[in-house]
């Protein structure tokens, strides 16, 4: 497996997906049950591949990442053949920006000393969804990227 099991609410929310993926491989719902039954092992892997499939279309899609800890902020932005990253550091351990009263804090004071911003671009690698997905299972989230641009734009006037 390349990814991860989807868990039984996103196997149950993508049901008809899933049955779409089985009458892809002639098997039928009576032929599914019976396998459950009699081949476990080929139900998981059934399993598996589905799961693969599923992340591989959502990761593929995938522009834009952004990944909050109490003083750091990772904006991360993917193109064609790129992963760039605006960096947010605090240096005030008093300041959660993980809670609103701390990311206020941040929206008030980005040009305070206590606020480093860093910029980095990389090429994208040969695995650029298995790098994305070691992002998300560290805790990133896909966001639709306005984070990533207002902070871009605020950089690039700088």
């Amino acid at each position: 497996m390349k990814y991860e099991r989807l868990t039984k609410e996103q196997f149950e929310e993508m049901h008809q997906e899933f049955i779409n993926f089985l009458a892809t491989q002639s098997i039928t719902a009576s032929e599914w049950e019976e396998i459950k039954t009699t081949k476990p092992q080929v139900a998981e892997q059934e399993l598996d591949v589905f799961s693969d499939l599923v992340w591989e279309g959502v990761l593929n899609n995938v522009k834009y990442l952004e990944h909050f800890s109490p003083q750091q902020l990772f904006l991360f932005q993917f193109t064609e053949t790129d992963i760039n990253l605006i960096a947010i550091k605090i240096d005030n351990q008093a300041v959660d920006i993980t809670t609103t009263e701390g990311y206020q804090w941040l929206r008030k004071n980005l040009m305070n000393d206590d606020v480093d911003i860093f910029t980095s671009t990389k090429p994208i690698g040969e695995e650029r969804n298995t790098d994305i997905f070691a992002l998300i299972r560290k805790g990133a989230n896909i966001t639709k990227g306005e984070l990533y641009t207002y902070f871009e734009e605020l950089v690039d006037n700088n």
